[in-house]
């Protein structure tokens, strides 16, 4: 008998119900010249115009809209470097609670401060030595705080997925799907829902080369760990994929494939330039993956989730500037 799966496309449909008047639904936006160079149709959906900058939103808004009053009368955690802090501080004020963030100390300073802004706490930490998942276990049960993970929730991941179900609703079917990963919910809930749609749609998730730790996990057949890395990918920057996303993208994701850091900044500039659009490393790169020419036996028609454009001034002009 085959596994229940921790997702099903039914709760992607009712968490985009859930998310109905809370969250964006963000444009899909087509370029000649990006199908030129290319060499394929491709559809880019724009979360990086997702309120607080992200798809994060999403997941997070579904998780804690379907806490109990009694747990959201005390508040809720998370730990995150970014995206993922704004949008839990984000739902927590939307839903009339706190919400306190543990973020690693070196997080860009445009999310801590967006984070705030949104009305949270935050509690930093040290993301080269100390371990996230148990520190924000501890934060939680010390203050009695319902803990939203970023990405390894049933939850998170479901709502993660209705970013891909406008797209397939925008577009119809599509030879295949790429999409950016970190700690898997994304592309998760993207899979769950473009299979159950289309089941022959070709999944591909993108990680950059120092954060390969869900490409070695996809092909030793186990989740694997790896030092945290060192990329300008901060929300791609993880040394273990979810147990529950891993399960789920065992199962559903068909590739995995690497860009550089490189490869990313110059999709950025791509972004910029050609189709006047601001993205983070981390939502390039799906995008410089295409452009990089790192999808094998491309496709006809593609979607990508350009899945986030928080980046300061600053550091978009020093990386983009090089």
């Amino acid at each position: 008998m085959a596994a229940v799966s921790p997702v099903t496309f039914d709760d992607v449909r009712e968490a985009a119900a859930r998310l109905k008047g809370i969250a964006h639904r963000t444009p899909v936006l087509t370029s000649r010249t990006l199908d030129a160079l290319v060499g394929a149709e491709v559809f880019i959906k724009c979360e990086n115009f997702q309120r607080i900058g992200a798809f994060k939103i999403r997941g997070a808004y579904n998780a804690a809209a379907q806490l109990s009053p009694e747990q959201l009368a005390k508040g809720i955690a998370a730990y995150s470097s970014g995206n993922h802090a704004q949008a839990t501080a984000l739902a927590a004020r939307e839903l009339g609670t706190s919400a306190v963030i543990l973020m690693p100390e070196d997080a860009p300073r445009s999310k801590m401060e967006a984070t705030v802004g949104y009305g949270a706490e935050i509690v930093t930490y040290d993301r080269y030595t100390q371990d996230r998942t148990a520190l924000g276990e501890a934060l939680a049960e010390d203050r009695g705080l319902a803990l939203i993970p970023p990405y390894d929730h049933p939850h998170v991941i479901a709502g993660q997925g209705t970013a891909a179900l406008e797209l397939l609703e925008d577009t119809g079917e599509l030879d295949a799907l790429v999409v950016p990963v970190g700690g898997g919910g994304l592309i998760a809930g993207s899979a769950t829902t473009a299979k159950a749609l289309h089941p022959g749609v070709r999944m591909i998730g993108v990680e950059p080369e120092a954060g390969d730790d869900t490409k070695r996990s996809l092909e030793s057949g186990e989740r694997v760990t790896i030092p945290v890395p060192r990329t300008i990918a901060d929300g791609q920057a993880l040394s273990t994929p979810g147990e529950i996303t891993f399960a789920v993208n065992q199962r559903l994701v068909d590739a995995v494939t690497l860009v550089s850091d490189e490869e990313i900044v110059q999709a950025m500039r791509f972004a910029f330039e050609r189709l006047k659009i601001v993205l983070e490393p981390s939502g390039a790169s799906g995008l410089a993956a295409l452009l990089a020419g790192r999808v094998e036996n491309l496709p006809r028609r593609i979607g990508v989730i350009a899945s986030g454009g928080n980046i300061d001034t600053d550091r978009f002009t020093a990386l983009i500037g090089g």
